[in-house]
């Protein structure tokens, strides 16, 4: 069951010639975070793995989401006043959030620091950072609360907002992908430390503090969907095309023709489009009777097709064109918008989901069983394989 070789053989020779190349200009990063990080790096035992770090991480952002969810599934918990989510989950969240943001941030430094830099850790940070991505943004939806005609913000602007994150996400590969080099995005640093003050905020004034007009009549959740749309459409993307532009000029372009350059953004692109049709048409209105579940499936979905899309550019490979998952979706969404699950489109929405989340898992660990043996590594070890 787990030995499924997701990895071909040619991507897995393509790993042992990839080199890590990032930059990081992010001021709050550079100044403030990294002394930050340098300082405690220092109390991590070296007999500790990177990839442990990471992990733990990734298990305290689910532990965080989960908990939240059974307080408040519907995203109405803090509609009301006082809000029904308790004042220690809100301050447990700052707590897990941080201590997520200080792991994924030196589990390279780890690495480096006990000479264990591998591209099975660079592929184990950023896939799990691809998942990630989406469980953040989630989790802070609970903050705000969904819209009740009076505060919140609508299921609809929940899902586009979802899709603004995750397609800055997707252009900082995409972009790696056509350059070789990972710039490392501004947002990721900004959004930690908003996501860690708005919890705290929370758990010291209430959910009361998202309710009321912040100024000129607009509400903090307001200021950040515009900041995000402004940060996204003004500087995170056209950051990105200057920066492929430049390669190009420079002739350090990984890819000359323009059909190999767009590729990767094929399938990603189309899940959206089917996604957006499934919301827009849904007769039953899929969204805002299952936002929690919908939106996972959002998450899931994105980071399975960009976890590809990251193998293929540490490999040096060619991306597929149509990601296999798009079918599959591509049938619900039409039985879906048809009228053909009737009154089971939640509970199709349900198995789907479920079916997708294991799928998914099942493709993380294949993958990471298969690139360790490869490597000769271990996942969770600094220790050497023993060659049989």
């Amino acid at each position: 069951m787990w030995r499924w070789r997701y990895v071909s053989g040619r991507q897995l020779d393509g790993f042992r010639q990839y080199k890590y190349s990032a930059v990081d200009t992010n001021p709050l990063s550079v100044y403030i975070m990294q002394p930050i990080w340098n300082k405690i790096i220092k109390i991590v035992p070296l007999w500790i793995a990177p990839n442990l770090l990471t992990f733990s991480g990734f298990v305290m952002i689910l532990v965080n989401y989960f908990l939240i969810s059974f307080y408040d599934w519907d995203y109405t918990a803090s509609g009301t006043s006082p809000g029904l989510v308790p004042t220690w989950v809100w301050l447990f969240s700052a707590f897990t959030t941080f201590c997520a943001y200080a792991l994924d941030s030196i589990d390279g430094k780890h690495a480096r620091r006990t000479q264990s830099s591998t591209p099975l850790g660079e592929l184990f940070d950023h896939g799990l950072d691809s998942w990630a991505t989406s469980i953040f943004v989630l989790s802070f939806f609970s903050v705000c609360s969904r819209d009740n005609g009076k505060t919140g913000v609508s299921v609809y602007t929940m899902y586009i907002y979802l899709s603004i994150v995750l397609f800055n996400f997707m252009c900082s590969h995409w972009e790696k992908y056509n350059t070789g080099v990972l710039f490392l995005p501004w947002g990721y640093d900004i959004s930690q430390v908003v996501l860690i003050a708005a919890y705290l905020l929370t758990g010291a004034v209430g959910v009361e503090v998202w309710q009321k007009p912040f100024l000129f009549g607009y509400y903090i959740t307001d200021a950040l969907v515009i900041l995000l749309i402004g940060f996204s459409l003004f500087l995170s993307f056209p950051q990105t095309l200057y920066n492929i532009h430049r390669a190009h000029l420079k002739k350090t372009l990984k890819n000359d023709s323009l059909y190999e350059g767009l590729l990767p953004l094929v399938s990603p692109l189309l899940l959206f489009v089917l996604l957006t049709v499934w919301v827009v048409l849904s007769p039953g209105n899929i969204l805002a009777k299952q936002p929690r579940l919908f939106l996972w499936m959002v998450g899931v979905a994105f980071s399975n097709v960009i976890c590809k899309v990251i193998i293929c550019q540490m490999s040096g490979t060619r991306p597929e064109l149509f990601h296999w998952f798009l079918f599959p979706l591509a049938l619900v969404v039409y039985a879906a918008i048809s009228g053909l699950l009737g009154w089971t489109e939640e509970a199709v929405l349900a198995v789907f989901t479920g079916l997708l989340t294991a799928a998914h898992v099942h493709y993380g660990v294949c993958v990471g069983k298969q690139l360790s043996e490869h490597l000769n590594i271990y996942i969770f070890s600094l220790k050497k394989r023993v060659q049989e």
